[in-house]
């Protein structure tokens, strides 16, 4: 009989902690915040080099049927007010007319760092053909194989025409012209993920910097986002990973 009672007190215990578990991942999903609410630029603002001296002329950021429309020119960037850490961040995104060039700049912090006008960040690459490359913009980053993707050491470099520019794993993820993509870009500590469409393009390692802004850029090409949703890595479950 004590048995039984041992037995019904253990599979209790083990039903309460499976409400828990249950409960965690619930208020997980309720973690996820969305960065642009669809309506207005709120909580984003924008650094354009061109506007400097003419700040009553048009920027390249606006929104239009409810989607973020990054507008190509003149060129610049989105930046939020907010900074994160550790967190998973999922874009949905698509060019409009014809494909062309934009990213998504995370860990950013000093503006202008580069050109006077990329600010210092790891780039998420988005350029058609080639999202999910990585480009070090006064931050660096390490991959297996630096020197097949980065090409010869002594070229490596964060700033000028140093070789920035880390090549991704696949170039075959992205859909056809016009069609939503989906990338989720995963940052850990000094570690950054990325996954286009399902399939994982980019993990670096050891980078300079593991907080910051985040920014989406205008770099010649209309793109459109409909999403762009962060949410905190701790609040993960660990089957999501």
């Amino acid at each position: 009989m004590k048995l039984h009672h041992v037995c019904m007190f253990v599979v209790a215990v083990l039903a309460f902690s499976q409400f828990d578990v249950l409960n965690a991942r619930a208020a997980d999903a309720a973690e996820a915040r969305s960065l642009f609410n669809g309506k207005d630029l709120s909580g984003w603002h924008a650094d354009v080099p061109a506007l400097d001296d003419d700040p009553q002329g048009k920027s390249p950021f606006i929104v239009r049927d409810g989607l973020l429309v990054s507008l190509g020119t003149p060129g610049g960037h989105l930046i939020t007010d907010d900074e994160f850490k550790n967190y998973r961040l999922e874009v949905q995104y698509r060019f409009v007319a014809k494909p062309g060039n934009c990213g998504v700049l995370v860990h950013s912090s000093k503006p202008r760092a580069l050109y006077e006008m990329f600010p210092q960040s790891i780039e998420v690459q988005m350029h058609s053909g080639d999202a999910g490359d990585f480009w070090c913009i006064a931050e660096d980053i390490a991959v297996p194989d630096m020197e097949k993707r980065r090409g010869p050491k002594e070229n490596w470099g964060t700033t000028g025409d140093k070789q920035r520019r880390i090549l991704n794993l696949t170039d075959d993820s992205e859909n056809p012209l016009g069609q939503w993509n989906t990338m989720i870009i995963e940052c850990v500590d000094d570690e950054v993920k990325v996954w286009v469409n399902g399939e994982l393009v980019n993990h670096g390692s050891k980078c300079t910097a593991d907080h910051g802004q985040i920014a989406v850029q205008a770099e010649g090409t209309e793109v459109e986002f409909r999403r762009l949703e962060l949410t905190p890595i701790e609040e993960l479950s660990s089957d999501e990973g």
